[in-house]
């Protein structure tokens, strides 16, 4: 390791290229990298869905859901099932084991599903797939003054246009630092090749073709109900009518009758007279477009409104749709004014704070290094050691493109945890370096010897932290699936760092201004550095040495820590909990009636729920007393089912909020009281 330091400081453009090309590459493979809301990973879930029009929840659970968990068990691969039964329609969800391929474990599941032969006559056949992962990326209400016919139009227009988006320009995930690049000319947008493939519509129920027959006139034509139904079944299909072969050309005969609309229903010939004449269907019965008898149905601060629901796959970039989609509800308000699009929820709020805040978080770390190293050693070397956060960053970049790294909430997390040990070992090697040149090695010496004699250390440093983070590999479960990403970030990360300390930092200390005799300091700090001297030699230094001589008092007094933290800790003084409490902008209020209850109850109960969010947020205003809204707007949603609904609100930014998110929640349930004949209301966050 001694030859190579010494081949480095020998010759050193070879660490001036090496940094370059590592940020060189590191650069490029950053604009590469595509941004989620989690880390990218195969689906391990199966689902199956199962249909029985008109049947309850216990019937669709004995008659069909225990049939299908029956046959699940013993499958090799199955981690856990687990179901639920509606009204109408049942759901099982197969979780698949981390060491199984889920493509192989589907093949058994729908075989063990196929096997069964009891299900009830009327049901339709069970739809067995992999359920696709997605991630939420941004949702948004269409609404206004019209009636639901012209919303669903209009959402259908949005959804068509917004599937039609094919080449959206890649946003850089660290935006901030692209656009200063981009005005000063060194980075321009590149296109991707991906766009929006995942729009769902949300807020009103199936249409459907409604034919009301009028007994007189069905007696009037001698005709029956099965009659009519029997000739609208036969002319309402798309059939082949096979080929026509000439000499030059084949033609394909095909007989297009399928109908969509009640229009094109009302004059299917019903019945032939002996006489020639025919009797068509809008002559004995009325032929209606109408809205299925389904509750699904969405309001928007009080309006009727459609929901525009988009996510994203894994190969598509979640900032670049975010970034698209504001754009494009900006121009559809230009474009519109009797319908107005506005954002309920953004999905990638969170990863963008994420992003700020590593980039704070950076930028902040070196000013520090910098001010701080500048004070007590020399500003030149205060800036080598600095520039090691950008270049084991850059490291960590040009290898994570073929990891198959997403910029993601996890990666993110490990690089802000990584941050903050990351100059420790370029300190630690320069610090020495320059001690060793203070006692009157030369430069170069200096540097060798410097950087040998602290270099196992920082080596031992480095790797206990990477064995650490190493065992993130091998988790199992949910967490298994996330947990590798903040590993990967925080252990090549530090390797890059090692790999700059020990190479590049060495010759570049040791070719600086920072170890010239000529070179003094200033007098600023001369005055530190006599101030930090006086510190070790008056208040650490005596203390050291009594901790030294009194170690039966140094141990008495580490085990009385570690008893009062675990005391603390047995006691609850010291809270514990797995993941922290994210604050939320928005917060969800789920109700469930009975079983059979009516919409109308269901909806009442619904909107009692939105008066007291209003409520709560009049209180709130009050207390303020700058007149600040802090709900911004209220989304009501009723179904799947019509005893089943939620109240979804959406609150300013936590940073411009008066209250968190959970006394918000406690101040709406205080209001709404007691929901009679709930069978569940829970107020989430």
């Amino acid at each position: 390791m001694k030859g190579i330091i010494s081949y480095f400081l020998k010759y050193p453009v070879l660490g001036n290229t090496l940094l370059f090309l590592i940020l060189l590459f590191g650069f490029f493979s950053l604009t590469g990298l595509r941004s989620t809301m989690f880390p990218e990973a195969e689906s391990k879930i199966i689902a199956i869905q199962v249909v029985y029009p008109g049947a309850s929840p216990e019937e669709i659970e004995e008659g069909i859901i225990l049939k299908i968990e029956d046959n699940l068990k013993g499958l090799t691969g199955i981690e856990r099932v687990s179901s639920v039964s509606n009204e109408n329609a049942g759901n099982v969800t197969v979780e698949v084991l981390k060491s199984f391929k889920t493509e192989e474990v589907l093949m058994d599941v729908k075989n063990a599903v196929d096997k069964i032969a009891s299900f009830p006559p009327s049901m339709e056949p069970p739809v067995v797939f992999i359920q696709e992962r997605l991630n939420f990326a941004l949702s948004f209400a269409l609404s206004g003054d019209v009636d639901l016919e012209t919303l669903k139009e209009k959402a259908q227009q949005v959804e068509a246009e917004l599937r039609g988006v094919s080449n959206l320009k890649k946003a850089p995930s660290f935006e901030g630092i692209f656009n200063f690049l981009n005005k000063i000319g060194l980075w321009e947008n590149s296109n991707a090749p991906h766009g929006i493939s995942k729009v769902t519509l949300e807020g009103f129920p199936d249409q459907e073709i409604e034919v009301s027959f009028s007994e007189d006139e069905l007696r009037a034509f001698e005709l029956t109900i099965n009659e009519v139904a029997t000739a609208i079944r036969k002319a309402n299909v798309d059939v082949t009518g096979g080929t026509i072969k000439s000499k030059n050309e084949e033609l394909l005969v095909r007989g297009r009758g399928k109908a969509y609309y009640a229009s094109d229903l009302k004059n299917i010939v019903v019945k032939n007279n002996p006489d020639g004449t025919v009797v068509r269907l809008y002559q004995v019965a009325t032929v209606e477009d109408k809205w299925s008898d389904q509750p699904k149905r969405t309001w928007f601060d009080g309006n009727p409104a459609v929901v525009v629901k988009v996510e994203n796959t894994i190969e598509e970039d979640i900032i670049s749709i975010n970034n698209f989609l504001y754009d494009y509800i900006i121009d559809f308000n230009e474009r519109h004014s009797e319908i107005q699009a506005t954002i309920v929820r953004d999905g990638s709020t969170s990863l963008r704070q994420r992003i700020e805040l590593l980039t704070e978080n950076g930028l902040l770390g070196a000013v520090l290094v910098l001010v701080v190293l500048a004070l007590f050693l020399d500003r030149r070397l205060a800036f080598w050691v600095a520039i090691s956060i950008p270049i084991s960053f850059a490291g960590m970049f040009i290898v994570a493109g073929f990891y198959g790294l997403t910029i993601n909430v996890i990666s993110l997390f490990g690089m802000i945890l990584v941050v903050g040990i990351l100059v420790d070992d370029g300190i630690v090697i320069s610090e020495n370096i320059y001690q060793k040149y203070e006692e009157g090695m030369a430069p170069l010496k200096a540097a060798i010897e410097g950087t040998m004699e602290v270099f196992p250390a920082v080596v031992s440093a480095v790797l206990t932290t990477v064995v650490a983070f190493g065992a993130f590999f091998f988790m199992d479960g949910r967490l298994g699936e996330f947990a590798p990403n903040m590993a990967f970030v925080v252990i090549a990360t530090l390797l890059f760092s090692l790999v700059e300390g020990a190479l590049i930092l060495p010759a570049h200390v040791a070719h600086s201004k920072a170890l010239r005799r000529s070179e003094k300091k200033g007098k600023f700090s001369e005055f530190m550095n006599n101030q930090l001297l006086k510190l070790r030699d008056k208040v650490f230094k005596p203390a050291f040495i009594f901790f030294l001589k009194n170690w039966q008092f140094t141990l008495a007094l580490s085990f009385f820590f570690l008893f009062t933290t675990i005391g603390a800790l047995r006691g609850g003084f010291i809270k514990t909990t797995f993941f922290p409490n994210i604050e939320r902008n928005d917060l969800d209020v789920v109700l469930k009636m009975p079983a059979g209850t009516r919409e109308h109850i269901t909806k009442g109960w619904l909107e009692h729920i939105e008066k007291a969010v209003w409520q709560v947020n009049e209180d709130i205003k009050a207390e303020r007393g700058d007149g600040v809204d802090e709900i911004k707007n209220i989304q009501i949603t009723l179904g799947p089912t019509t005893y089943q609904g939620s109240v979804g609100v959406n609150m300013i930014d936590a940073e411009s909020r008066s209250k968190i998110s959970f006394e918000i929640s406690n101040m709406i349930r205080e209001k709404t009281g007691t929901v009679y004949g709930a069978e569940s209301v829970s107020f989430g966050v």
